[in-house]
């Protein structure tokens, strides 16, 4: 008889995780990833991840999803077919092409844009979302990976975070190697922008808080929490056990604060707040619980901003909620919306269309080469039907992870930080522009995707087993092996 060697089966899950994880971690390095160059590398990994992305573990749901993403890129497609072509099938030519032919006296082949193949190098960033939209759905699939994905933002997150306030400390006019020319009382990290860095570290010290609910909790006695007895409990758990998350999560907040951004830390603790409430919904009493968190929420909230917030308290006094040349922005843009309605003035063309329209009540001082408001400046890039077609999207989204969170037991910390993230920086970019810089959404965009895929049962059989698994005492007996702790522990009471 022969030797026989078990035979190797080779698998690109592993490879197409790392390089998403890779591409999670490594997306804020680079300035933010704002310059052409950095994101095609990042839209180059995703693609290949992409080619080579593991189809085992999706079940029909996430191949409706990922039919959903199908049907907004088909539709990018037709609208950038329509932005580039010389002979568009239904967009009007901007009517700048015609004048300013007839000023220079010259013929001038017009384009539905007001900048010809603008919108070609402004698909970086749209394209590199969907990719890791897409790969979040599929590597998310299986909930170790996506597991994984969460821990690989939060990580990299506190890194980051610990890098701004250190070289806010040390070195407050250098952002990595170059001279920094804005925001230079402000900790903005690895991006330009402080108030997309507010976001950015908010959300991180969202997931920090959701990861470390999720591990005290576990570590609780499987009943509803009994508040008298909490703090012996908590006594129980070992400090080095813990003391790690809660500095990552010390650390983000505190960089977090120390952006001085009015709309990334208030939105980021209100976010909090309700992530925490719905974390532990079950476990409050029944009726004034949920009011009893959120007020104890707001009041930790309020009292987080005496204490680290100072510079924020002092430009909410100062400024208010909204800066008054914002709004003005806002008006403009309504303007060119309503001169470009269909197909709008070309994707990645709002600096060259904002100028005519600039209301003067805003300051002269700058140039706006954002609208401070990405559905604004959506709609006017790429016109009403398509700004509205992505606002379904988002709604589609947001339904599937409120579906994910009110009917998971297991990981449900998985659709809780992508849905709290998400409405986080929708809400965030309806006055800013923060998912429009690919450092803040490549990785948060994987998320999405893997909270997508988590708020589904992950197999029939596995369904069943978790099913059996959380049933009252004496109804049944657990024959399914399930590596969970609380499974585990229910097999030694039965």
């Amino acid at each position: 008889m022969g030797l026989r060697l078990p035979k190797i089966r080779w698998s690109w899950s592993l490879p197409t995780a790392f390089i998403l994880f890779f591409v999670a971690a490594g997306a804020p390095f680079p300035f933010g990833s704002t310059n052409n160059l950095s994101i095609a590398f990042w839209c180059l990994c995703l693609g290949i991840a992409v080619i080579f992305a593991p189809t085992r573990d999706l079940r029909r749901p996430h191949l409706w999803l990922l039919a959903g993403i199908g049907v907004i890129i088909a539709a990018y497609a037709f609208v950038l077919h329509e932005q580039l072509s010389d002979h568009p099938f239904l967009a009007p030519f901007q009517p700048i092409w015609k004048q300013a032919s007839d000023l220079l006296g010259v013929p001038i082949a017009p384009s539905a844009s007001i900048v010809k193949n603008e919108a070609f190098f402004a698909l970086g960033a749209p394209l590199a979302n969907i990719l890791a939209l897409v790969l979040g759905v599929t590597v998310g699939a299986d909930r170790m990976r996506a597991r994984r994905l969460v821990w690989v933002i939060a990580i990299s997150g506190a890194a980051y975070a610990l890098y701004g306030v250190a070289s806010f400390l040390i070195e407050p006019t250098m952002i990595l190697w170059r001279d920094k020319t804005a925001y230079l009382g402000s900790v903005t990290g690895t991006f330009i922008n402080r108030n997309t860095a507010a976001a950015y570290f908010g959300s991180a010290a969202l997931i920090w808080m959701l990861l470390i609910l999720e591990d005290v909790r576990r570590r609780l006695p499987e009943r509803h929490i009994e508040w008298r007895r909490l703090s012996l409990d908590l006594r129980a758990i070992p400090p080095q056990e813990i003391l790690p998350q809660l500095g990552c999560l010390l650390i983000c907040l505190m960089a977090m604060f120390m952006t001085g951004s009015r709309a990334g830390v208030g939105l980021s603790l209100l976010a909090m707040i309700v992530a925490f409430t719905l974390f532990l919904r079950k476990d409050l009493p029944p009726r004034t619980g949920i009011w009893i968190s959120l007020g104890s929420g707001v009041a930790v909230a309020l009292g987080l901003l005496q204490l680290l917030g100072g510079r924020v308290s002092s430009r909410f006094d100062s400024q208010g909620l909204v800066d008054e040349g914002r709004v003005e922005a806002w008006k403009s843009t309504l303007r060119i919306i309503a001169d470009s309605p269909w197909v709008g003035t070309g994707m990645g063309t709002f600096q060259w269309a904002f100028p005519p329209y600039r209301s003067p009540n805003i300051s002269t001082r700058g140039v706006w080469d954002a609208a401070h408001s990405t559905p604004l400046e959506l709609a006017s890039e790429v016109g009403i039907p398509m700004a509205l077609l992505v606002a379904l999207g988002w709604a589609i989204m947001l339904l599937v992870l409120a579906r994910g969170v009110f009917t998971r037991r297991r990981d449900v910390i998985i659709p809780l930080a992508a849905a709290a993230t998400a409405t986080l920086s929708l809400l965030h970019s309806c006055l800013d522009f923060t998912l429009q810089v690919p450092g803040y959404s490549i990785p948060f965009f994987a998320l999405f995707g893997a909270g997508l895929s988590q708020s589904f049962s992950s197999r029939e059989g596995r369904a069943t087993a978790d099913a059996l698994a959380t049933a009252p005492r004496g109804e049944g007996r657990i024959t399914t092996a399930d590596p969970t702790p609380r499974t585990a522990e229910l097999h030694k009471s039965v």
